[in-house]
Order: structure tokens, then C-alpha cells, then sequence
């Protein structure tokens, strides 16, 4: 199979991160006969610094001709530090996901059993933990119309947009995926005070008829989030708008024992995306010391979403099992025992894949 990809590393940590996913990708086509092409792009803070367009024209064309886009991480500290400043690296990410209509983020947050330990809750908690959130992408909050602030700069706003298609869009993609997982759905709003979310809970009470053979609960975003840390296990498939989406995927992402183990994909219209959650993690830029698992397993669900090749993204996943079964991690994640680099991290599991 031809696999056409566009490789987008961004800001931070992303180059480092996406280089060993990168050679995973490479060594999973070579193992399986694919015939893989790519080219870089460039996007966030260092496409500001070199066009002065955090996702360039460029950028966008090539993410358009390409099968799927393999992205690191968009985000500096000079941006978050300047309130007045007129373009910002998340502007690139907002732009990629309205105009390639990357509706749907899916993050799969699963436990492993090395990590446990490390997790915040207890291990009776999480243990077996496996969930998927889908979370609206491109619309709500973020970026509906009228925002901005006053003249004066005491008042600001923001407006929360939802239509009838997009929720629609999402709430079919939650249940296509429970089908496949265990037949739950929860549906998270706020229908007691928000009026887009009346809309989400009318449109979900009709769709949800056209999946009898799934089951189908509705929470409040506040009482979702403490079951997320107190029952994390009650839940398959958790669907909601933009902003709760962004919260409680993070808040979901921190019971595992690690934020650096968790991949996502975000399903587009045009052109998939695939990335890790964690951001740019400036502070270990150049280092090589970042943990690369999340990015290679992001590349694990390109291989399946983007490619339906599900072979080889249970082989990265089983490379990546065995890399911390191995000890072979990086040290946000190492417990009594050496901490490996980034790259060492990566030279491992390339070396599994190419001698299993």
C-alpha cells in the first residue's frame, strides 16, 4: 500500500518526538511492504518566526494532499507571555482544524499495568481502565462569533455556537466507535443552563434511536468530571462539545500515570490528523528527554484510522508494551532504574520491530 503522509513537528519538544515516530513509521511500512512517502511542514510558533502564518498556505495545501498528517506539538513561551501579542502558535492549530474539518478528537485513555503505580488514584481505581473520548472539534467557544473584548479592554467576550449538523456529525462518530468497543455511550453537557447544550441533548434523544443495540446515558459536565476520577471504569465512549471536551480529556489523560503515554487522532473531513496530547513541553526542548510514546502510538492509530491497517498499529502497540515492560523509558516515567533518552527510547523499539 502507497502511504502518503505529511510530517508537521512544530514547536518545543515536536521535532524531537515526531523524529522517533517517524522512524517507527518507517520501520512498520518496510516490515509490512508499504510503500511509504512524506514531507515536513511547518506550523505554530516557528512557522510565525519564518512566514509570520501559524499554519502557512503551504502548510495547509500540503496537509490537503497527503493521506494523513503526522503532527508534534504547536506552543512557546514568548507567545504565552505576551497578552498584546497579534498572532499566537494556537492559531495555527485552530486554523488546521477548521479548514481541514478535523470535526472529531478521539483520545483513547487506557491504563498500563508499569504505570499504575504512578497514578494519582488508586490502583483498585484504574486498574483496567479503557475509555474513549470524543470531543467536537471545530465548533463552540473556540470559535464562534462575536469575541474579542471592549474598547476600553475591561470587558470580554465570547460566544458559544453550536448547529444541528455538527452535533449530528459527532454523535454518529461516538456511536460508530461504541460499536465497536463495548455499546456505551455517555453524552456530557450542561442542558440544565446552557442552551447549546439543550440542543446537543434534543439531537442525542433522536439519534440515539437509531442505535438500539447501544446504551445510551446522559451527565452533566460537572458530575462527569468527578466520576471520571472516581469511577473511571464506568465508562466506554464519552462524546461532548468543544470546551468540556478540552478539560475532561486532560483531566482523563493524568489518571493513567502519565500525560506522555497518550495518543490522539482527530478525524477529519479531509485529512486525519494524528498527535500527541502533551504539548510542546518547552522546557525540555533540545534535551532529549522527552517521553516519544504518545507520538508513536498516535502514529499506531494512523496506521488504523487513517489507513485501516490494523496490523501494523498492534505491532507498534506491542513494541511499545515491550519497550516499558523492558524498562526502556524515558524519566517522567522511569522508577527505580536508568532513564533513557528520547532517541534511545526510540533506537529500542525500531530495533523490536525490525528483529520480531
Amino acid at each position: 500500500m502507497k502511504l502518503n503522509i505529511a510530517v508537521l513537528p512544530g514547536d518545543g519538544i515536536g521535532p524531537e518526538i515526531i523524529a522517533q515516530a517517524l522512524r517507527v513509521t518507517e520501520a512498520i511500512s518496510k516490515k509490512f511492504g508499504h510503500e511509504l512517502t512524506y514531507k515536513y511542514g511547518i506550523v505554530g510558533a516557528c512557522a510565525i518566526d519564518e512566514v509570520g502564518n501559524p499554519y502557512p498556505d503551504a502548510t495547509h495545501e500540503l496537509c490537503m494532499a497527503s493521506d494523513a498528517v503526522l503532527f508534534g506539538a504547536i506552543g512557546d513561551p514568548k507567545f504565552d507571555n505576551n497578552p498584546n501579542a497579534k498572532v499566537r502558535p494556537e492559531q495555527g492549530l485552530l486554523a488546521m482544524r477548521k479548514k481541514l474539518e478535523l470535526y472529531g478528537n478521539l483520545r483513547p485513555v487506557t491504563t498500563f499495568p508499569s504505570l499504575i503505580h504512578k497514578s494519582p488514584l488508586r490502583a483498585d481505581l484504574v486498574e483496567g481502565a479503557d475509555f474513549m473520548c470524543i470531543r467536537e472539534l471545530t465548533g463552540g467557544m473556540y470559535f464562534g462569533r462575536p469575541q474579542g473584548r471592549s474598547e476600553d479592554g475591561n470587558t470580554a467576550y465570547d460566544t458559544c455556537v453550536y448547529t444541528r449538523e455538527e452535533v449530528e456529525r459527532i454523535l454518529h462518530l461516538a456511536y460508530k466507535y461504541a460499536r465497536l468497543r463495548r455499546k456505551k455511550v455517555t453524552v456530557v453537557d450542561k442542558a440544565n443552563v446552557i442552551a447549546t447544550s439543550r440542543l446537543w441533548r434534543q439531537i442525542a434523544q433522536e439519534i440515539e434511536k437509531e442505535y438500539p443495540d447501544v446504551e445510551t446515558e446522559y451527565m452533566f459536565v460537572d458530575n462527569a468530571a468527578m466520576q471520571i476520577i472516581q469511577w473511571p471504569k464506568r465508562f466506554d465512549v464519552l462524546v461532548t462539545e468543544n470546551l468540556f471536551g478540552d478539560i475532561l480529556t486532560d483531566e482523563a489523560s493524568v489518571i493513567t500515570g502519565s500525560m506522555g503515554m497518550l495518543p490522539s487522532a482527530s478525524i477529519g473531513v479531509h485529512t486525519s490528523v494524528f498527535e500527541p496530547i502533551h504539548g510542546s513541553y518547552p522546557q525540555a526542548k533540545g534535551k532529549n528527554i522527552a517521553n516519544p510514546l504518545a507520538t508513536i502510538l498516535s502514529a499506531a492509530m494512523m496506521f488504523e484510522y487513517a489507513f485501516a491497517l490494523m496490523d501494523e498499529g498492534s505491532f507498534i502497540r506491542k513494541a511499545v508494551d515491550a519497550s516499558m515492560e523492558a524498562g526502556v523509558v524515558t524519566e517522567d516515567i522511569a522508577s527505580n532504574g536508568k532513564a533513557y533518552s528520547t532517541s534511545e527510547v526510540g533506537d529500542w523499539i525500531v530495533d523490536y520491530i525490525e528483529k520480531n
